[in-house]
C-alpha cells in the first residue's frame, strides 16, 4: 500500500473558531460577567437592611413573555435562511424587530409602574438596583436591535442564506443570549425582591 503525503494546514484551517465568533463569545463572557456582579452587589446590598419591599411591575412578566416570543421568532428566522427561504427569513427577522420595540416599550411602562408606586433611581438602593439591571439590559437589547436591522437589510438583499450563514448565527446566538439574560434577571427580581 502506498503512504498518503501529510499535507500541512495553513493556519486559517486550524482554527476551528470563526474569529468574529470568537470575539461575539468573548462580548457575551463579558457581559455575563457584568451581570453577575451586579446580582452579587444585589444579594449583598439586601442583606445589610433598610431594604424597601415592593411588588414588581406587571409590566416585567409581559415582556418575558415577548422576549421569549422574539427569540421564537429570530430562531425561525435562522432556520429559513438554512433552509433557503428568504421571504420567511425577512417576515421572521421583522417580527422579531416589532417585539423587540414592545419589549423596550413594556420595559419604560415597567418603569413608569415603579414611579407611580413611588419607587425611584435615586432613594433607596432597591430601586436603584432595579433600574440599574433593566436598564442594562435594555441597553444592551438595543444593541441587538442594530444588529438585527443590520441581519434584515442584508437578508433584504439576498446576502444571508444557506452558503452565508455567519451573520444570521451570530444575531441569533446574541438574541437568544439577551432573552435568556432576561429570564434570569426576571426570576432573580421575582425570588430577591
Amino acid at each position: 500500500m502506498e503512504a498518503k503525503a501529510q499535507i500541512p494546514r495553513s493556519e486559517s484551517q486550524m482554527l476551528r473558531v470563526n474569529p468574529k465568533k470568537f470575539i461575539l463569545w468573548l462580548f457575551l463572557v463579558s457581559i455575563v460577567m457584568i451581570f453577575i456582579s451586579m446580582t452579587s452587589a444585589y444579594i449583598v446590598k439586601r442583606s445589610d437592611g433598610d431594604w424597601l419591599i415592593f411588588d414588581l411591575p406587571e409590566a416585567l412578566l409581559y415582556s418575558t413573555f415577548i422576549i421569549i416570543a422574539s427569540s421564537i421568532t429570530m430562531h425561525w428566522g435562522y432556520l429559513s435562511a438554512r433552509a433557503d427561504s428568504i421571504s420567511k427569513l425577512k417576515v421572521a427577522l421583522s417580527l422579531t424587530f416589532v417585539l423587540s420595540l414592545a419589549f423596550l416599550a413594556t420595559q419604560f411602562y415597567g418603569w413608569s409602574q415603579l414611579v407611580d408606586n413611588d419607587v425611584y433611581f435615586v432613594g433607596n438602593a432597591a430601586g436603584s438596583f432595579i433600574y440599574v439591571l433593566t436598564g442594562l439590559h435594555a441597553f444592551h437589547l438595543i444593541t441587538g436591535i442594530i444588529f438585527l436591522v443590520i441581519v434584515l437589510i442584508s437578508a433584504s438583499k439576498y446576502k444571508v442564506h444557506s452558503r452565508k450563514m455567519l451573520q444570521i448565527e451570530m444575531c441569533t446566538t446574541y438574541w437568544h443570549f439577551l432573552g435568556g439574560l432576561w429570564v434570569y434577571l426576571f426570576l432573580f427580581l421575582s425570588l430577591y425582591n
